[in-house]
């Protein structure tokens, strides 16, 4: 008898550990399900950095204890402007929808000395694109605005103060725009102002590195949370 209670325990000792095994497993299983299009330019693309290093790939690496991103999708380019972006995604004619998007463009409109009435046009479409992408709720949409390239490296020599203030009225405008239609807007400006060091740089000292896509992916976090909840 004495032998046989020991085999019982022992028993229920490995089906306590295969149900706790399991649980794990069912819990990886049902972990809500997401997708995710990042539209963009430079920035979006992750120029000079390897594609697991995007800073949108950062943020799926982030948010991985409470979803599990199965899609994530990119329309963007290095050199894009907000129209050059417009007429790629027509010509792609996507017609999926995603439970987020997210939009970082206009540096290059500010470098090519495009006007800000221009930008205002092509981005308020570029929101409505977007809300369209997100299941038609604006709710589903997040902003990240234009990082400052004039504390690069690469702005050596050039008129700083003059890239700022450009930099600052075209991201008033993006700010202004997503007020209008309730689309989270998310500072990363200040971030590429105050963190100028070497190495939040990629090596042709004009793009950003693994680091600093790393804090804009942390900026987008709780946002992003909010709207995948």
């Amino acid at each position: 008898m004495p032998f046989l209670i020991f085999i019982f325990i022992i028993l229920s000792c490995s089906s306590e550990k295969s149900d706790k095994h399991l649980g794990i497993n069912m819990a990886k299983s049902n972990q809500p399900t997401r997708t995710f299009l990042a539209l963009g330019d430079s920035y979006t693309i992750g120029e000079s950095v390897p594609e697991t290093d995007r800073w949108s790939r950062q943020l799926i690496d982030l948010l991985r204890n409470d979803f599990q991103i199965t899609k994530h999708d990119i329309v963007a380019r290095t050199g894009w402007t907000t129209d050059e972006l417009i007429t790629a995604i027509e010509d792609k004619n996507i017609t999926e929808q995603y439970d987020m998007v997210s939009l970082l463009i206009g540096v290059n409109n500010q470098y090519r000395g495009e006007s800000t009435e221009k930008y205002r046009t092509e981005f308020r479409e570029l929101l409505k694109i977007a809300t369209r992408f997100a299941k038609n709720d604006a709710q589903n949409v997040l902003l990240l605005s234009i990082p400052d390239w004039g504390y690069s490296p690469f702005a050596e020599g050039k008129d700083k103060q003059k890239i700022e203030q450009e930099i600052d009225f075209f991201n008033q405008i993006a700010k202004e725009e997503c007020k209008k239609v309730n689309i989270s807007f998310i500072d990363i400006t200040e971030i590429t102002r105050k963190n100028t060091a070497t190495a939040m740089f990629a090596s042709d000292g004009l793009h950003y590195s693994v680091k600093m896509h790393s804090l804009w992916a942390k900026e987008a976090l709780q946002t992003a949370l909010e709207i995948l909840k």
